[in-house]
């Protein structure tokens, strides 16, 4: 034994290291400009893209919040992921919408759209987002592992090698690694989700066994506290809200070569996690049945993984826990980069940089991102309290974004006014401060989303709206499907990283938006007198499938509960 665990397993952890960090270095070659670095050069094919939505929504954190909450409350717990599984459906009309404005960073969106001083208090709330989730990807793997190592190792000292490890070959490969090594991970992922289940059931007898020794609420999909009903309806409109501004999925929907590869990536990369998601919800249940009674219940995932794996499959998990820090880190890190590099230092300091310096500074700006996770990692109390962070600073901007796609008189003054609103009524609801009123996160929701609405709508309508040529610039790019770049050029609008063209558009003689290509959420406000299933039969067919996905997936996890 070493470290708590036997000499087999750390072979098995050391092995998967090596060749991580060797595929890290092999992609530096690849990566030319910042281009390549922030959106590997929007050259992803459907399945590079559904492994680096799957990779890099996928961690270790999710798993460690999952288990616990479903060794505390029950199946219940799932909701902390499941959030997202109605909203996933909405992935497929959405993610277009990344590729064709073009742009490199969200923050870049809300320039464009509202000005710099929107994009650069975007850009802040950015960082604010990747740093936060750095440092729960970092404190849920930290945690596990040292409850797999049976206090051995401590988390402070499993963070910093976390650290170093995925440092060792992100800073080098920026997205182009990213594409290709998640493809990898996203196998490591998947055992990490299922490979307990059997081990389990086998020493607590099988699930009937398991049932007669917990109370009947433990595999109900509801809980009768913390996750009740009206917290799930909640979470799931906030999460529609805010999924739209988190600040890397600019990347994961507007990285690939085409709008399919897209919307593809996207949303059933998402689906694979909604489904590995079932597998951290039963082994937090089944942990609960097996070694009832841990003081905090955010170590379930890693207690059951010490007890019930033998000697080598317990490196395994290591290394898919590993696998998962590294693929979303990996993201985060080279997201935040781009936002300080693209949207902070040529604001500050009045000047752009060249290709080169871009690339030069990003691999600098990486760092500091991961230090700013290293930190949080060591001082943030829970994983479960960060996700609830996570979901309403998120949800401030949320309101901008959507206005600003469907409503052209949506303006700057809107978000401003529509931001503070939404901050201060969750300051004035919630328990931050003594004069706020204690309300639970799902009556806040109730709260604050509904102001921040109104107060955008209202503030907008009475104030000077944004430039025209901005605006006929913003909706051109909207409206052009990839492969028709020639028709912004022809207008003479800039376009900040086109990447590859989609070829199949080039079978098309009339316009693509007559084809099937044009956008619910874009025309939304004038659907009553542009539809037809001709000209936005993509969007209606492709959400149509992702629902059944849904249901699919509702239909499992409630057969298995009930077997």
């Amino acid at each position: 034994m070493i470290l708590g665990i036997t000499y087999l397993d750390l072979t098995v952890i050391l092995v998967y290291i090596s060749i991580i960090i060797y595929m890290g270095w092999w992609t530096k070659n690849k990566v030319q400009n910042s281009g390549d670095y922030f959106m590997g050069g929007r050259k992803g094919s459907k399945i590079m893209m559904i492994a680096n939505a799957f990779g890099a929504g996928t961690h270790t954190d999710q798993a460690i919040a999952v288990s616990g909450a479903t060794y505390q409350i029950g199946l219940a717990g799932i909701w902390y992921q499941w959030i997202w599984l109605l909203d996933t459906p909405f992935y497929w009309i959405v993610a277009p919408i990344y590729r064709r404005v073009r742009y490199v960073t969200t923050a870049d969106f809300f320039e464009e759209r509202y000005g710099a001083k929107v994009g650069l208090a975007y850009s802040i709330m950015g960082i604010l987002f990747f740093m936060l989730n750095l440092g729960l990807i970092l404190k849920g793997t930290g945690t596990a592992i040292e409850a797999v190592t049976k206090g051995a190792v401590s988390t402070e000292a499993i963070v910093i090698v976390l650290t170093v490890f995925f440092l060792g070959y992100s800073v080098l490969g920026g997205l182009v690694s990213a594409l290709t090594v998640n493809l990898i991970q996203g196998i490591f992922i998947l055992i990490l989700s299922f490979l307990l289940i059997p081990f389990a059931l086998n020493v607590v007898g099988g699930m009937a066994a398991a049932k007669a020794s917990l109370p009947d609420y433990m595999f109900s999909f509801i809980a009768p506290e913390e996750v009740t009903l009206y917290f799930i309806i909640a979470i799931i409109i906030n999460g529609l809200i805010g999924i739209v501004v988190q600040p890397h999925h600019m990347a994961i929907g507007g990285a690939g070569k085409t709008e399919s590869a897209c919307r593809t990536g996207w949303t059933y990369g998402n689906f694979t996690k909604r489904f590995a998601t079932l597998g951290w919800a039963f082994v937090g249940v089944f942990t609960a049945a097996l070694f009832p009674g841990l003081e905090n219940r955010e170590l379930a995932f890693g207690t059951a993984v010490a007890n019930l794996l033998p000697s080598g499959l317990v490196g395994l998990m290591i290394a898919a826990m590993a696998a998962a820090v590294l693929a979303a880190c990996h993201n985060y890190m080279v997201g935040g980069s781009a936002l300080i590099t693209r949207n902070i230092l040529p604001k500050l300091g009045g000047t752009l940089f060249s290709q080169t310096d871009e690339l030069k500074f990003a691999r600098i700006t990486s760092v500091g991102i991961v230090v700013g996770g290293v930190v949080i990692a060591l001082t943030i109390p829970s994983v479960i309290q960060g996700v609830k962070y996570l979901w309403q600073i998120t949800a401030y901007f949320g309101i901008g974004f959507w206005m600003a796609v469907m409503w052209k008189n949506a303006n700057r003054y809107g978000v401003w006014a529509s931001v503070g609103a939404t901050i201060m009524v969750t300051f004035i609801t919630g328990p931050y401060f003594d004069f706020g009123l204690g309300w639970p996160l799902e009556y806040q929701i109730t709260a604050y989303l509904p102001v921040g609405f109104m107060v955008f709508i209202l503030v907008s309508k009475f104030t000077k709206p944004e430039p025209k040529e901005k605006l006929d610039q913003f909706y051109a790019l909207l409206h052009t499907p990839v492969g028709e770049e020639h028709k912004l050029l022809h207008k003479g609008y800039k376009i900040m990283l086109a990447g590859e063209i989609d070829k199949e558009s080039q079978n098309y003689a009339e316009p693509l938006e007559e084809n099937g290509h044009s956008l619910l959420v874009v025309d939304f406000l004038s659907l009553f007198k542009k539809y037809s299933f001709k000209r936005y039969r993509i969007d209606v067919v492709g959400f149509l499938y992702a629902s059944l996905f849904v249901l699919v997936i509702l239909a499992i996890g409630f057969t298995v509960a009930g077997l």
